[in-house]
């Protein structure tokens, strides 16, 4: 019976044993398995969470690229229109300025011949009156002299 009354005593000291660790031990470490398991499952929604974002970050950033390459492009095209347009009215406005040049040289040269026509006339009637005076050799009356001269204007016309 002694090891009957031993094992009976171990028995019940067991039960006490584990009575008390289920009433006072047992919930604080499910407690904290518990919380441990939530910290973990939360740390992992997270890491899911994070990966989901970085997915997306990466996502629109891709498309930011693209987007700011197409504006570029577009930029670019647009810039090389409107320096293409530039280099076109300054063509235009060149060839403009070079037929006004001309223009006005040609008018001013036809000016000039005018100018030139009217001295030799005005020269050739003096010569013409000096040759005939010396040919004559006598004075032309004043009023006769510029009756020739303006005659003489008239045919050279």
């Amino acid at each position: 019976m002694i090891v009957n009354s031993s094992l009976f005593i171990q028995l019940i000291v067991f039960l006490l044993l584990g009575g008390f660790t289920m009433k006072f031990v047992w919930p604080p470490i499910m407690k904290a398995l518990d919380e441990r398991a939530k910290k973990i499952a939360d740390g992992l929604a997270a890491a899911d969470k994070a990966k989901d974002d970085l997915a997306r970050a990466e996502k629109r950033a891709v498309d930011e690229l693209r987007k700011a390459r197409e504006s570029a492009g577009d930029v670019r095209a647009t810039a090389e229109r409107n320096a293409s347009q530039l280099i076109e009215d300054a063509h235009a406005e060149a060839n403009r300025i070079v037929v006004k040049a001309r223009e006005d040289a040609r008018a001013e040269a036809g000016v000039a011949v005018e100018q030139v026509k009217q001295s030799l006339r005005d020269q050739l009637a003096q010569l013409a009156v000096v040759g005939a005076e010396k040919i004559l050799r006598r004075e032309i009356n004043p009023q006769v002299h510029a009756d020739l001269l303006a005659n003489l204007k008239q045919e050279l016309q």
